[in-house]
C-alpha cells in the first residue's frame, strides 16, 4: 500500500494553503483542535474531498481514517508552527566571548 501523497502548497477558495504535514486522520484531528483552540483554520485534504469541518459522524463510522494532508493559511503557517511547539525561525549563532 503506499502513502498518499499531497501537495505542499494549494490553492484552496482562492487562498494559499500550506501543508503541515501528512499523517493518518486521528492524529490530524488531534493536531487540528489544538491549532483551532489557538486561533488557525485548517482544513483536512483525504483522497476523495477536502474537509473544513470535522465531521463526527463520518470518523464514529469509520470514514476514511488513513493518511490525510493538514493544511492551514499561508498567511497563518507561523502562528501554527508555534503552537505546535516548532522552530519558525533559524536562531542566530553563538557569539564568540
Amino acid at each position: 500500500m503506499t502513502r498518499a501523497q499531497y501537495e505542499d502548497r494549494v490553492l484552496y477558495q482562492g487562498d494559499v494553503w500550506v501543508r503541515l504535514d501528512t499523517l493518518p486522520r486521528l492524529l490530524a484531528e488531534g493536531w487540528r483542535r489544538t491549532l483551532g483552540a489557538g486561533g488557525v483554520v485548517t482544513v483536512i485534504r483525504t483522497p476523495f474531498q477536502w474537509a473544513m469541518g470535522s465531521p463526527v459522524i463520518e470518523i464514529e463510522t469509520g470514514g476514511y481514517m488513513g493518511d490525510v494532508g493538514l493544511y492551514v493559511p499561508e498567511v497563518q503557517l507561523a502562528e501554527a508552527l508555534a503552537l505546535l511547539g516548532e522552530e519558525t525561525e533559524t536562531p542566530p549563532p553563538p557569539t564568540m566571548l
